[in-house]
């Protein structure tokens, strides 16, 4: 009963949302809006807090708001770097670097290092930040992250437009050769995402999201005879 109910409702919100009225535009003639909603609209998006290291010894920490997982194995993240800053420089001069999951305890910590400073100031300790040397890559992370990955840069392209215009985007890929996971983030050998506290980002000039337990429920995906 309470699973044809669930149907029943489901159904019935979707022919609720399918009777409304809705705002379309080509991004190409603007949004039409207060606040370009693109961002909003995909969200929340895991935060790419990448750290590297320059060919001089330069080290660098900054968030990328564009950044995700692409592959299972190997494993394979990638963030994405409107203008060629001093990040995506350094994954490919050096081949390598890190990221770091931002916990709720971070978020301040990340946003400080989100700021436009020059390349040689080192952002770790601009935000207060402890440094810890990583297993296999050149690149520092941050010590007390809940979770790290230490990648080597596989790829970098440069996005374009449908017409073939080059876009000043780049999309860093690197494939993860080490993982570094707090042991309370673990439970009977199962990895639990909302111990780590991870923090999303949202739409608008600064809304971040965070998770709860009280908001996870599970699907299995369906099986065809």
């Amino acid at each position: 009963m309470v699973l044809s109910y669930t149907a029943h409702s489901t159904r019935q919100q979707r022919n609720n949302v399918l009777s409304r009225e809705r705002h379309f535009y080509q991004p190409k003639d603007g949004h039409q809006l207060a606040h370009d909603p693109f961002n909003a609209i995909v969200a929340p998006r895991p935060i790419g807090w990448i750290s590297s290291k320059s060919s001089n010894g330069r080290v660098n920490l900054a968030p990328y708001s564009f950044f995700n997982a692409f592959n299972y194995r190997p494993p394979i993240i990638g963030f994405s770097s409107i203008g060629f800053k001093d990040s995506l420089r350094n994954a490919q001069e050096s081949g390598e670097f890190c990221w770091n999951l931002v916990s709720r305890s971070h978020a301040e910590a990340m946003n400080q290092t989100s700021a436009a400073v020059s390349s040689d100031i080192d952002e770790f300790e601009f935000a207060g930040l402890s440094k810890r040397e990583s297993t296999i890559v050149g690149a520092p992370h941050v010590a007390d992250c809940p979770v790290v990955m230490e990648c080597k840069t596989t790829q970098i392209v440069q996005l374009q437009s449908v017409q073939g215009e080059k876009c000043e985007t780049w999309l860093v890929l690197g494939e993860v050769v080490g993982v570094h996971i707090l042991e309370t983030c673990i439970k009977d050998g199962v990895y639990q995402t909302v111990k780590a506290e991870p923090v999303m980002r949202g739409g608008g000039a600064g809304d971040y999201f965070g998770i709860s337990e009280a908001n996870r429920f599970q699907l299995f995906r369906p099986k065809v005879d």
